[in-house]
């Protein structure tokens, strides 16, 4: 008997829209997470690429428990002195709907070459509009 191994070119990749309208953050974000490495596959594997693309429309109407939306707090930093820069979560949304969602799934994929080629496979949009519909995502429901 031989053993199936993934390669790119047995690789199948789909399409999936999720509505992010009501749905907690990081439940949300872990089953993009998942769907972007490709873990629901019968074929995965660590060492390849093996996710599908994913679509997140109404970002800006995504949930958080608890008092989160007022006291969750995003950090980046330049390096250099004094560089530290703090935004809360209604900053972080008015800059971008989607910045919330792309900070958690991205903290949720391998911090390597592999996991930023599957962060590129992410679009989240503000609204229930996307272009993508050329490419017949499936709808999913989380």
């Amino acid at each position: 008997m031989k053993t199936l191994t993934a390669n790119p070119d047995n690789i199948e990749r789909k399409w999936y829209v999720i509505d992010a309208e009501g749905v907690v953050l990081g439940r949300l974000a872990s089953k993009a997470a998942s769907l972007l490495m490709g873990k629901n596959k019968p074929i995965f594997s660590t060492s390849h690429d093996m996710g599908d693309h994913i679509i997140i429309i109404n970002a800006e109407k995504v949930a958080l428990t608890g008092n989160k939306r007022e006291t969750k707090v995003y950090f980046t930093h330049s390096t250099y002195s004094g560089g530290g820069r703090t935004l809360s979560f209604e900053q972080s949304q008015i800059l971008d709907a989607g910045n919330p969602i792309r900070a958690a799934i991205k903290g949720m994929l391998p911090k390597n070459s592999r996991g930023r080629q599957m962060f590129r496979k992410l679009f989240v949009y503000g609204g229930t509009v996307h272009p993508h519909s050329a490419q017949q995502p499936q709808t999913l429901s989380v």
